[in-house]
């Protein structure tokens, strides 16, 4: 795991609190309506997990960070948290009908998490990974974006051989935050969080810039959009 993948874990409640949920119909769409075993890789602290065990499911919650997986067992009750990574699966061959991963895929070795995701899917299940992305369409957002990232990340997704061809689909929802929420969510990114001390307070001080620009000055709350991409594939006969 890298250096930014291991250091959500050090503000877990944090990450809990301000990072964004999804869309209920992005998960209709990727699971259907029919009670399923589902898979949470990369569950984080749960906030993938919880909506998919509100929408009906059974929620095996996956996770080798053991702070954010602390914070996952205070927050959600009713889901099973488990240790272990997307490249070793602690499941049983073909024992769940569904494998979600809410902003974790692009942690994953896929060399390793394929063959993994794919032993332990049922016949008929589906690999459904999703991102919340900043919506294209507000320029506030992706200024956001650049000033974390550099860039808003092109999500190329294959997952090779072990899958069928992958479907997609797009979600737009908005989170509501404040000036104070916005700059608290942005200390859960991780270029801040492997940042030095200096390079923290620069991108705090733009981020601040930011919500005194022309789009959000004055304003006590205001949505923050997001784009859920979503996609979906089964793994290939044979």
């Amino acid at each position: 795991m890298s250096d930014q993948a291991r250091s959500f874990g050090t503000v877990a409640d944090r990450y809990d609190r301000y990072r964004p949920t999804y869309p209920a119909a992005a998960v209709v769409w990727a699971l259907g309506e029919r009670p399923l075993r589902v898979a949470d890789l990369g569950a984080g602290t749960g906030i993938l997990s919880r909506l998919v065990h509100r929408l009906g499911h059974e929620v095996l919650a996956i996770e080798p960070d053991a702070r954010m997986r602390s914070r996952l067992v205070a927050v959600s009750p009713g889901i099973t948290a488990i240790a272990g990574t997307a490249e070793a699966i602690p499941l049983r061959d073909r024992s769940v009908d569904a494998v979600v991963a809410g902003q974790a895929y692009h942690w994953f070795d896929p060399a390793g998490a394929h063959p993994e995701i794919a032993r332990v899917l049922r016949p008929g299940g589906v690999f459904t990974p999703m991102w919340n992305d900043a919506d294209p369409a507000v320029p506030w957002t992706v200024r956001l974006v650049e000033l974390i990232d550099g860039a808003q990340r092109v999500r190329s997704v294959d997952f090779g051989p072990l899958f069928g061809p992958v479907e997609r689909a797009e979600f737009r929802h908005d989170m509501w935050l404040t000036p104070d929420e916005l700059i608290a969510m942005t200390t859960t990114r991780s270029p801040y969080l492997v940042a030095s001390p200096q390079g923290r307070r620069d991108l705090l001080d733009a981020v601040r810039r930011l919500t005194a620009g022309p789009e959000l000055a004055g304003r006590d709350r205001f949505p923050m959009p997001h784009l859920t991409r979503v996609h979906r594939a089964s793994p290939s006969a044979g």
